[in-house]
């Protein structure tokens, strides 16, 4: 009782803030279900709002700034999970979904490390196995619709493969191989 009375002259300042920031997690969450441009107005509209109370939350001022700075930061990102189906809205979704690729790597390979496989070829592990997840695949849906795009991921699988590759060798024998680095540097800038 003496708690709530040695703070009751913060209650409705906290009130307030706490009125704003539940209004920007609601425009979020977006139960209407609207388009990104809908939702980045509402809370373009929310933010402004912000800005203008921020002078009457006294000591929860620099919260509020906090908060605008946070959202600034974070804008660029913020709305596309309103236009990308299936896209997790938050990083606990997010992580959710890969943390259960990791543990199904896990449990298939019997490992309790990380997967050098998941690690070297994680643009197209992760996004396979949670496809798998969501949907059966018939065969006319694997059909190769844009090639250049699978080239450009065979050409970065590659140079990952290549890099984990030397990275082994260096490994092994670290001294052979700054060695060989050095011969080969050697070679080409000398003049012949």
């Amino acid at each position: 009782m003496r708690g709530l009375k040695k703070t009751e002259q913060i209650w409705p300042v906290l009130e307030k803030a706490y009125a704003l920031v539940h209004q920007a997690a609601h425009v979020l969450a977006n139960h209407e279900e609207d388009s990104s441009q809908a939702v980045r107005e509402r809370y373009q509209a929310v933010l402004l709002t912000m800005r203008v109370q921020q002078a009457s939350l006294g000591s929860l001022s620099p919260a509020i700034s906090t908060f605008l700075k946070v959202t600034t930061s974070y804008w660029p990102g913020l709305f596309q999970c309103y236009d990308v189906a299936d896209l997790p809205r938050t990083d606990n979704e997010l992580e959710q979904c890969f943390g259960s690729v990791r543990y199904s790597e896990r449990r298939a390979s019997g490992r309790r490390g990380a997967i050098a496989g998941l690690v070297v070829r994680g643009p197209v592990r992760v996004v396979t196995a949670l496809a798998l997840r969501r949907q059966c695949f018939l065969p006319h849906a694997l059909s190769l619709k844009d090639p250049e795009a699978w080239f450009t991921m065979r050409e970065q699988l590659t140079s990952r493969r290549e890099g984990r590759r030397k990275q082994l060798r260096f490994r092994k024998d670290p001294a052979a191989y700054l060695a060989a680095l050095e011969e080969i540097l050697l070679q080409t800038s000398l003049p012949s």
